[in-house]
This record gives C-alpha cells, structure tokens and sequence, in this order.
C-alpha cells in the first residue's frame, strides 16, 4: 500500500510542477531566478544545514553523506508557498505550488553509496509593474517572467575511513526564462512589447568532505566543508521587438520583428553560477539529538547578465548562516507513536548579494517540522516563515510562510540471499 502511495504522490507532484510557476517572488526576476533549492525536506527544517549525515537518509546537498548510507532510499516531495509582499503604499498575496524534487540513493558497499535525481534549481515567476508620471503622458511598464533552471544529478560518496567521508556531485541545468516587458504610453493605441528568452544548459559540479568522530560513549562530533566551484552554463538568447493593440483585452499582435543579437555578441553568452564554500559544525547524541551550525561564503559579486542590462542594480559576495537540530524522545518505544517521531526546527539569516538601489536585499526565516515513521517509510512535513527584502527607499518587503511534505520508502538492494 505505501508503495503504491509513492507512486501516486510520484506521478501527481511531477505533473503539478509542469501546470505550476515554483515562485512567485518579484525578487525571481534577478540572477538565474528564485534558489529553489535549499536540502531535502529535513534540512530545510534544520535551518537548511547539511551537516548531518544520516546513514538511513538522503542529504542531497551534502555528497560524501552517500559514503555512510545503509539503505536505498527513494524520497519525493512537494511544497505549499504563501507570499504577502509590501511597499510603502500597497500590498498584495499570492500562492505556489511546486514539486521540490525526486531521488534515489542507494549503498554499493560498506564505503561507497549512490544517489541521483532531480530537482528545480531556479525558478522565476513574477509580474510587477510601474508607472511614471513624471513626463507629459503617463507611461506604464508590465514585467512578467517565468521558467526557470532544472538540475539532473549523479553523486557519489566514499567513507575513506572510520572517520571521514569524500563525495562529488555531477549536476547537468537544463531550462528556458522569458522576461517579458509591455510598455503603454497615455493616449497612444499601440503598445510595445519585449520579449526576452534564454535556453540554458551546462554542468556543474559540488565536492563535499565529512568527519565524524566519537567524543565520549553515544556522543559525537560532526563537521564538513562543501565546495562547488565557479561554473559557466551556455545562455542561447532570442529577443523579439511587438506592437500590440489592447483594445480588445487580449494583446493582438500587429507588428513582430526578431531582434539580430549577433552586432550586440548576445547570441551566446554565459549563465553564471557562482563560486561557493559552506562550514558545517555539530554534535549529536545517538538516537536522542542533534545541534549544529553552518557558514555559506558565495561568490555571488562575479555574477553578469549581457543579456538583461538592469539599472541600479549591484551584486556582491553572499553569506549564509544557519543553526538547527532534532530531537527523539524515545527512537525505539513500542507504546508511544510521538515518542518515535523526529522533531527539527532551524533558522538561519542570509545577505543574498543583491542591491537595489544600494539597499541590501537579506533574508531570514525559521522553520520546524516532524519526522512521521509510517512502517518501513518517512513522512516528513516541515513549515517555514520568514521575511525578504525591505521597504526602505520603496523596496518590495516580502513575507512567506512555507509547507514542504516529503515521502520516503526505506529497503535492501545488493544484498546476497543466505537461502536459496
């Protein structure tokens, strides 16, 4: 029955995702989108550390977790997002609904494990507009953008020793963004419209490194370092010029001309994604619980767009810092359910490296969610909320509150029969 459950669950978050937009966000518009992607579901709800591997679960962002993995595990999961966004004069709601990502990990040894998948890396989904006043007619311009990038991938873990652990993640992005602008002049009929198309591919690579030593009977030490190096995917552009008339509602198109990008060298260009390197540290108690912290360095001030000229507009380097654990009442109590269940909960603060207008967009959530043992299988549900952005100087402060579900099917591959 819980198979076939998966499966279900399976078929209906992949086939939700194609029908929905993963953000909705105005802060998708820049960069590669929205970071879609922060761990599985149990990370997320430890403040998005990764440190922690756990030898019955999968860590996706964490590669050398696979070296200690023990039993193959297929994972899928989906999310619920709201989001309330405010300035200084206005406010407005809107809901998402995506598939968070689908895996497979499995042991192939007592030291070698592997895993692979896929997930939305990006995602960009958004509709803003603005309206100058300043001229002798006025003059309103609609953004709206959508798409985003995917990551297929492959990782595999090595337990070098008792103690440490190496991994490596292959990561093939694959996607197409639109960004589309309708500009709209007072008393003119037609309109203009710009439309704007990037199909990205590339691969991409993460290294990890694991410790995990005992400090005294049941208590251990955990640390690691991640490392993903800077990596440049292939941006194949098309831009194409519109006049449209809107007296009917629907745009109709009365003029379309193709931009030749090949004068400006736009035709191809480079979809950076930036240098970074994480620092984990934790402690668990086996079986009973777990506190850890992590620290993320990314190189986000390399990042460019040629292709989307945006003005005041600034990257720079981002951090990250997360903290967060779980707790087990009693993992093996025959006559409480709740005992046996996982509680996690996190937070974490991040500068994101984009400015607008010299003001620094951060973010800052906290999340909690439960570790729900279904037989041989994993429910995990986890809530996040949080607030990005501000409304100094008329920015766009955004509030969202998350609910991410995941399932997980636990078994035995490549073991030897004793009976025949």
């Amino acid at each position: 029955m819980i198979r076939k459950i998966f499966v279900g669950i399976t078929l209906l978050v992949c086939s939700f995702n194609y029908a929905q937009n993963g953000s909705g966000s105005p802060y998708s518009f820049f960069g590669l989108g929205e970071n879609r992607f922060r761990g599985v579901v149990e990370n997320q709800t430890m403040g998005g550390i990764s440190v922690f591997a756990d030898s019955i679960g999968l860590n996706l962002r964490n590669p050398a977790a696979f070296g200690r993995l023990r039993l193959t595990t297929y994972t899928v999961a989906a999310s619920y997002n709201t989001l309330q966004f405010e300035n200084n004069t206005a406010s407005e709601n809107t809901s998402t609904g995506s598939f968070e990502y689908l895996a497979l990990g499995f042991p192939v040894s007592k030291k070698v494990g592997v895993g692979f998948g896929i997930l939305p890396f990006t995602s960009v989904g958004y509709q803003l507009q603005s309206l100058d006043e300043s001229g002798e007619r006025d003059v309103l311009d609609r953004f709206e953008g959508s798409g985003g990038i995917n990551r297929a991938f492959l990782s595999v873990g090595y337990a070098i020793t008792k103690n440490f652990s190496f991994g490596v993640t292959g990561n093939y992005d694959f996607g197409r963004i639109e960004n589309e602008n309708l500009r709209t002049i007072e008393d003119i009929e037609l309109s203009t419209r710009e439309t704007n198309e990037s199909s990205i591919s590339g691969i991409d690579f993460n290294f990890a490194l694991n410790y995990k030593g005992k400090i005294k009977k049941d208590y251990f030490l955990h640390s690691s370092v991640l490392y993903s190096p800077e990596a440049n995917l292939t941006s194949d552009n098309q831009r194409v010029l519109e006049t449209i008339t809107l007296l009917t509602g629907s745009p109709i198109v009365t003029e379309r001309d193709e931009i030749d990008l090949a004068p400006l060298n736009l035709v191809t260009t480079d979809a950076i994604i930036p240098q970074s390197t994480t620092f984990g540290l934790g402690i668990e108690k086996k079986n009973k619980w777990f506190i850890g912290a992590e620290y993320e360095l990314k190189k986000t001030s390399n990042f460019e767009n040629p292709f989307l000229e945006i003005n005041n507009v600034e990257y720079e380097d981002a951090t990250r810092f997360s903290v967060g654990g779980f707790y087990v009442p009693k993992y093996n109590s025959f006559t409480s359910y709740w005992s046996r269940v996982v509680y996690r909960a996190g937070l974490r603060y991040e500068e994101t490296g984009l400015r607008l207008n010299n003001v620094p967009v951060n973010d800052f959530g906290i999340s909690f969610g439960l570790g729900l043992p279904i037989g041989g299988s994993k429910l995990n549900v986890g809530f996040e909320g949080g607030r990005r952005g501000t409304t100094t100087a008329g920015r766009i402060e955004e509030n969202y509150f998350n609910v991410n579900i995941s399932l997980s099917l636990l078994g035995r591959w490549f073991v030897k029969n004793k009976f025949n």
